[in-house]
């Protein structure tokens, strides 16, 4: 089921045919500089299932990332429910993206993004969408300005998954979108 297009691309559920991309992007040192370690085969696949469930139970989640012309699976863009209490309330929702290094720089996350901030807004008639990365992950934090979200430095936290040896990615920042903001400025 495909729950948004944009020119290029195509947002829909994870098929089996697409896990192999799925174990690439976790365990690519690239993809995953701002996290903690990098995912096994087998930690990808159980993520990848709970993605999938999360999809059909939500309607919402991270949506594979597809070519529009070839179908072919190049990451994942998504809004998520991230469970970051007492962070970020209960209900909120983020976007989030993760994109294979060989797709970088052709401006796939950002027209994903925008697509899901119409698709959030509008057809779900949500209040506000977050996004959240490690502060020094410049990558991830041009794309939220791009798609139009304002940074909230009191919102800012030291996520509590990270573990401490790892403090260089406990700093997060966090970027805010309103509904209002949105019709606002009305993304393209």
């Amino acid at each position: 089921m495909i729950y948004v297009e944009t020119p290029r691309l195509v947002l829909r559920n994870w098929r089996e045919s697409d896990r192999d991309l799925f174990r690439e992007i976790n365990a690519d040192p690239k993809v995953m500089e701002y996290f903690p370690g990098r995912r096994s085969y087998s930690e990808a696949d159980a993520m990848l299932e709970r993605v999938r469930r999360m999809i059909v139970y939500h309607g919402i989640g991270f949506f594979a990332m597809a070519i529009k012309d070839t179908d072919e699976p190049i990451g994942f863009c998504g809004l998520a429910l991230p469970s970051l209490e007492p962070h970020l309330p209960k209900g909120t929702v983020e976007i989030g993206w993760r994109l294979a290094t060989r797709f970088w720089g052709n401006g796939y996350v950002t027209e994903a993004a925008r697509a899901l901030l119409r698709f959030g807004f509008i057809e779900h008639d949500m209040t506000e969408i977050v996004s959240f990365a490690v502060a020094d992950n410049r990558r991830s934090t041009a794309v939220m300005e791009r798609i139009g979200m304002v940074a909230d430095p009191a919102g800012d936290f030291d996520h509590p998954r990270v573990p401490d040896s790892h403090p260089h990615l406990k700093r997060h920042v966090l970027y805010r979108l309103t509904a209002e903001q949105f019709h606002l400025t009305r993304q393209t």
